[in-house]
């Protein structure tokens, strides 16, 4: 079977090999280059989602703990697991009951996964390992571990693997127009047909299909997530509890420097996503909020934003859910949303849904 997977970010990729694995001839579309947008602009983390707990995903969250590990034991030399302090203070975020609880849930849902349990931190074993961390009002911290990567470098990775498998990738060739009922693409340079068609463009997944007058019963909601990178380091990760908000914020040692994030602001467009000042200052403010070295634009070492693709729902967004869903039309699949942990096994659910 012929099959087109359009689309060079981790889902893309992940889908593309998975079918090359069952047999098919595979030709990977992407109209820039491989992991040059979204996929690249993650967090850097390989988990399951702590908060998402909190509003009842338990599958997608025990899905990403199971699939964490493998990219651990696939690319030792690009991943790492990471340990990460939610510190607790009186009067401030959630209760400490809560955050145990949470992270207790956590660690069960993990159980084989071989990554260690969770811990708590007294206020002085804190200041030792954070010493920066505000103290006033500080209780303790709860630990737990998660997954790190260099998501360009471990996506690229996974592209070695699907070229060894026999997909055919073909970088700056953006795909104009998708027919579900022939299974040809409109291409630059003209229509190539396939058996099938495998829509997994992310964020432009909806332009596609909307561009080629493709009816669908989903739509995406667009949101950007901003980062800074900061100068400094940082002895382990670290939770901040945004003050009157229910988000969080991740600062991370990465690379040398003190990774910091991420945002979740409406995004119409999702070309090219810069930060704005507004999320700039938010991010700096809620690090100056828990952190006595305070930090500065001039700080800054670089800043990057990504476009999350959320299956629209009349959550707030912090709380939707980060569930992908899978559609067929004729010839065409189309997926909606997705995220980095779990790209593996989102591809084995859409190679079984292409190939039926």
């Amino acid at each position: 079977m012929k099959v087109a997977v359009i689309g060079g970010g981790i889902n893309g990729i992940m889908t593309a090999w998975e079918l090359a694995r069952r047999g098919c001839g595979v030709d990977l579309f992407e109209k820039d280059r491989l992991m040059s947008a979204t996929s690249r602009a993650s967090t850097k983390m390989l988990h399951g989602g702590l908060r998402y707990l909190e509003h009842g995903h338990f599958g997608l969250v025990r899905e990403a703990l199971r699939e964490r590990s493998w990219w651990l034991a696939q690319a030792p030399e690009l991943t790492r697991p990471l340990e990460i302090l939610l510190p607790i203070h009186s009067g401030q975020g959630r209760p400490r009951w809560q955050v145990a609880a949470g992270i207790g849930l956590y660690d069960l849902l993990a159980t084989g996964t071989g990554f260690r349990k969770g811990r708590w931190y007294t206020g002085n074993e804190v200041r030792d390992r954070l010493p920066m961390l505000e103290s006033h009002g500080l209780r303790g911290a709860y630990s737990y571990w998660d997954g790190q990567m260099d998501d360009y470098r471990l996506g690229l990775w996974a592209a070695g693997q699907a070229a060894t498998a026999g997909v055919h990738i073909h970088e700056g060739s953006p795909v104009r127009q998708v027919e579900p009922e022939s299974g040809a693409i409109a291409l630059d340079g003209g229509r190539i047909s396939f058996d099938r068609v495998v829509n997994v463009a992310g964020p432009w997944a909806g332009e596609l299909i909307a561009g080629s007058a493709v009816a669908s019963r989903y739509r995406l909601d667009l949101v950007r997530g901003s980062h800074l990178l900061l100068k400094g380091s940082i002895a382990c990760g670290c939770i901040l509890q945004v003050p009157r908000e229910r988000r969080i914020l991740f600062v991370l040692p990465y690379q040398g420097d003190i990774l910091l994030g991420t945002t979740e602001v409406r995004q119409q467009n999702p070309d090219r996503p810069v930060p704005e000042q507004s999320e700039i200052d938010y991010l700096l403010a809620t690090y100056n909020r828990f952190f006595a070295d305070h930090r500065t634009a001039a700080d800054i070492v670089d800043t990057f934003a990504g476009v999350r693709p959320i299956v629209a729902s009349n959550d707030d967004i912090s709380a939707a859910s980060r569930d992908s869903v899978i559609e067929r039309r004729q010839r065409l699949v189309n997926v909606f949303g997705g995220k980095w942990t779990t790209s593996r096994s989102l591809a084995i659910a859409v190679a079984d849904i292409t190939l039926q």
